[in-house]
Formats: structure tokens, sequence, C-alpha cells
């Protein structure tokens, strides 16, 4: 073959014959031997052959790939006039200065190299820089001799480009231009400009004939928009088979968005079968190309599991991914996992940071959850002055929630000085829609915080809150009808308070229902239940708890003796530094008589 290319190079003598043997041989896929042949016409001044040499060292087709020997080539065809060289010349600057964009050359300028040149606008090139000067000065020259690629290009810069440069009613002029004479990229840009002109749906029929022509000419940006269209009913019949169809096309192009949105449609079955493995497919590649929606998608789906098996270490990685990008539900999504430690370690530090982030960017639930973790103690100082701030400024909107809130960080002195007085004044206004906050004005009110103590009416104020299901609240409640602190003394309804609260896991009412029922109150005593709720709240870490069911197991109160299990639970207590339990244990031998 080598020498067939020999025999050829030597019949040709003149720089046009070579260009056109060379042409013959790119023809026949010899690009290799091809390229001496270009080389050697383009040495010789031919413009065409300049042009080829440059499209051979941008796709590395039959040379080594080099983007500065490609924009060099292109520059000197595009001196002489060759206007397709002076398209692609403007979109490379577009797109970045070659010379500093080493990776550009190969798969990228392939892309760029081997379609219209106005196709790329779209796509972005890492580590370039652009030029936009002489992007528009090679740009307004190739519009000026009428290539449609170089109208597209210049339509696009002034629509894009920096402020200085942008002419709106100029560039979808250009367009226009651009798409009567068929050029996908004029098409799919006056289309855009026609969108945002059009005052309803109804007036997007011009505008997705152009987007329908530009789809049709693969341009993927335009089958995306084409399925945009279809997938809401603008300017076509609502159609959501097509719309799928388009989102597959522009997807497998390699489009994010459209990657992003083909995933979604798989995920909720519109237009297609649904069919979740797939999805998470194209959601992961628009995920990796840097689309946070997707990657919090991705998260979701393996926080949820569903058809795909639960895998929260992996939700936690695709939300991290997604929050690092500035997607808020992601962040907070992340910051909850941390606070709970489910796919990653607990960590309630790093779950404030991710709550702050997501509250920044709008995420209204992340300030409750910034919140409970700063009364708890277990956020960053200025992330108690913050939430403290955004209590304020909601409260005083009206915001009963963060009345209550806000009033809170006064009683508790968090990211503000205490005062009692006018916390008291937030909480009664919270009081009239929050639970929490008729519990907090009720105490304040019985213990004269802020306010002239009144038990009384602080008594009614719990009553609505335990009325509401505030668990701490029933507790308090309890507890007054018990000692009779508010006027009114009831055992019975106390015990039924207690048992209410015992019930959802509250310690400290299993304790007290265990006190009710041991004797010595207005109740019918029953050990055997007293010795239940005891046993509960000592498995909890009740230490008082753990002494009394160390004396009903040393004494048989509830008719069981088991000296060895009492000296475990008097032994508990003393590690909690309980009083008497010296006392207790030694009196274990005569307990042992006894029974």
């Amino acid at each position: 073959m080598a020498g067939l290319m020999n025999r050829v190079s030597g019949w040709v003598t003149s720089p046009a014959g070579k260009l056109r043997a060379a042409r013959k041989l790119i023809a026949a896929n010899q690009r290799a031997e091809a390229f001496p042949l270009l080389a050697q016409a383009a040495q010789a001044g031919v413009v065409d052959a300049e042009f080829e040499v440059a499209r051979a060292y941008l796709e590395g087709s039959g040379v080594p790939p080099s983007a500065s020997e490609g924009a060099r080539w292109l520059e000197r065809a595009a001196q002489k006039g060759h206007t397709e060289a002076q398209s692609l010349l403007a979109a490379l600057y577009v797109r970045g200065i070659p010379a500093l964009a080493p990776n550009f050359a190969g798969a990228a300028g392939a892309a760029l190299a081997t379609t219209r040149p106005a196709a790329v606008l779209f796509a972005g090139i890492d580590g370039a820089i652009p030029d936009f000067a002489k992007a528009v000065a090679w740009a307004r020259k190739s519009a000026d001799a009428g290539s449609a690629d170089g109208q597209a290009l210049l339509a696009f810069i002034f629509t894009s480009g920096p402020d200085d440069l942008r002419d709106l009613p100029q560039a979808e002029e250009l367009y226009r231009q651009s798409a009567e004479a068929d050029c996908p990229q004029g098409c799919l840009g006056y289309a855009l400009a026609l969108m945002k002109k059009a005052s309803g749906p109804e007036e997007y029929g011009p505008a997705a004939k152009l987007m329908r022509r530009a789809a049709d000419a693969k341009l993927a940006t335009a089958q995306y928009l084409a399925g945009v269209l279809a997938e809401n009913g603008h300017g076509v019949p609502l159609d959501l088979v097509e719309a799928a169809a388009w989102y597959r096309l522009a997807a497998v192009h390699g489009l994010r968005s459209a990657q992003a949105r083909y995933g979604v449609v798989l995920m909720q079955g519109r237009g297609v079968p649904a069919d979740p493995v797939e999805a998470e497919t194209w959601l992961r590649r628009a995920a990796l190309q840097g689309d946070p929606d997707a990657a919090a998608l991705v998260g979701d789906l393996y926080a949820r599991g569903g058809d795909l098996p639960p895998n929260l270490a992996e939700a936690a990685m695709w939300y991290r991914r997604s929050a690092e990008a500035g997607h808020k539900g992601a962040a907070r999504a992340l910051g909850l996992l941390c606070l709970n430690g489910i796919g990653v370690p607990r960590d309630p530090i790093e779950a404030a940071h991710w709550f702050r982030l997501a509250a920044d960017a709008g995420e209204e639930q992340a300030k409750h959850d910034l919140a409970a973790l700063v009364m708890k103690g277990q956020a960053q100082t200025e992330d108690t002055v913050r939430t403290r701030e955004w209590f304020q400024q909601a409260a005083a909107s009206g915001d009963l929630v963060a009345a209550y809130n806000f009033g809170v960080c006064l009683a508790e002195g968090i990211g503000i000085e205490k005062n009692d007085i006018e916390a008291a004044s937030w909480l009664r206004r919270a009081a009239e829609g929050v639970v929490n906050a008729q519990y907090w004005y009720g105490r304040m009110m019985a213990d004269g915080r802020g306010m002239v103590a009144d038990p009384v009416e602080g008594q009614i104020w719990i009553s609505k809150a335990a009325n509401g299901g505030l668990v701490d609240a029933q507790v308090a409640l309890a507890e007054m009808l018990v000692s009779g602190r508010g006027g009114r003394q009831d055992h019975a309804e106390a015990l039924i308070l207690f048992e209410t609260a015992a019930g959802t896991g509250h310690v400290g009412a299993m304790f007290a229902v265990g006190a009710l029922l041991g004797g010595g109150h207005d109740v019918p005593w029953d050990r055997a239940r007293a010795q239940y709720w005891f046993h509960k709240a000592a498995e909890h870490g009740h230490g008082v708890a753990q002494q009394m069911l160390g004396r009903y197991l040393a004494r048989g109160l509830a008719g069981e003796v088991d000296i060895a299990a009492a000296r475990m639970w008097f032994e508990r207590a003393a590690a909690q530094g309980i009083p008497e339990i010296e006392a207790d244990l030694a009196a274990l031998p005569a307990a042992a008589a006894v029974g």
C-alpha cells in the first residue's frame, strides 16, 4: 500500500492534483497515506488543502492530533476567505483558545471538525479559555460572506457572550437568516428566540417547527427541547411517547439534561414502560456529567429501595455529589443521614454543616433541622446566632412556629441574651396555634418566668398542649395533678396521662406509673404492674427505677424474690450515684431471710 501511495505521489505533481489524490485516499479510508499529499498541497498554498490539514490535526486523522496546529492551519485558510474555516475558527475561539486546551484535540476536536461548526456551541471544552474578540471577528467575516454557520455563530455570541457584546435583536435576525438557509443551529437559535417572545403555549407553533428541523438534523439540544415541547403540548400535540423518544435520542448523544430527563420519564413511566433499573442508568450518566438534580434522584432511588435494593451508603455518596454541586434537597437528605448515622457514621456536626448549606440555599425545613441541633448544643456558635436570626425574622412576619422557636431562644439564651419577658411574649403569640408553645408558655407562667407566677392558668395552657398530644406536656400536667400544684389534684387522671406517655417510650413516665401503682396514692395498688413499669424504666437507665426494682426483687413486694437480680440492679443504680444504695445492698441477706 505504501508503494501505491508513493506511485500516486510521484504521478501527481500539481498541488491541486495532490489535493484530489488525497481526497480519493481519504474516501478509501487511507488517511495516513493521504496526509502527506494534503500537507504538500497546503504548503503550496491551496486553501482547501489548508482547511483539510487543519481538520486532520483536529481529528487526529492520519496524523497525531494537535489543537494548536489545527488552529494554525485554520487561520491560514480563514485569512484567504475560506468561509468554513472562518466559521470553524470562530467556533474554536468561542469554546476556548485551542493552544491552551491540550486535551481538546482528538475526540473533542473530531466532534467539532466533522460536524457543522455551529453544532458544538452547547458543548464545553475543559481547560480552554474563550477569546470572544477573535471569535466575533472570524464569525462576522463568515457571516458577511453568507455562511449560515457563521451567522449562527455570530448570533450565539450576541446572545450568550459577554454583556458588552450582547445584541439580542441582531442575534434574532442572524438566527433567522441562518434558519432560512437550513442551518440546524440557526433553526435552534431562532426557535428559542421565538419561544421567548411567545405569550403562551398556543404561540409556540412556528418555534416547534423550527425545533423539529434542528432535531431531525440530529442536534442533541434540539432533540431534547423537541421532547420538552411534546411532553407539554407546546406548539405540537401533547405526546408523551414522542417526548420520550426525543429524550432518548438526545441522551444517546450524551446531552446531560436529556439523560436526566429520560431517566425521570423511565422512573415515572411517562411515555415508556416504567423501568427503575434503566432509569438509574441514565440518571447516573447525567450525574457523572455533573447534573446535581440527577445525582439527587439517584440518591433517592437508593434510599427508597423499591424495585432496586436499598443501599443507604450508595445513597449518601450520590447525595454528597449533588449537595456539593449546590442541590439543597440533597444537602438536607445527606444531613439527615449524618444525623442518624444511616449509610454514614453518625456525625451531628457534619449534619449541621449540610443543614446549613441547604438552609442558605432556601430549604426551609433545613432551618428547623439545624435549629433542633442548635437546641441540643450540637452546632457551631455561628449556627446558633444564624438560627436565632432566622426565627426572629420569620416571627416578625407572623410565622407562629418561628415565634415559638424565637421564644425558646430568648428563654434559653440561644444566640441572644436571655430575656424571659420577651420570651413569654413571643411564646404567648405562638401558643395560639403551636402545641409546643402552649406547653412552654404554661411552664413559664406556672414558674413565674417573665411574668407573675400563676400555676392555675399555667396548668390550663399545659392541659391544652397535653390534649394536643405533646408527651412532655402530658407528663408535666400529670406531675401537677399528683402534687395539686395549679389548684387541682387528681391521681387517677395523672395515672392515665403517665401511662399514655410511658407508652410512647417516655422513661420518666414509666417510673411515675410504677410509683403511683406502688402505693401511697389515690389509685388502687398494683405492685405487679408497678414492678413491670419499674423494670421498663430501669432497662432504659433510670437510676431510681433501678433502685426500686432492686427493692421489689429483694423483698418480694410483687411476689417474686430474686436476690441476684436485685443485687445487679442495686449495683447499676450505685454506678449512677443514687443515694441509700449501700443500705439496700447491706440489707440483702435480711431480705433473703424474709423471702
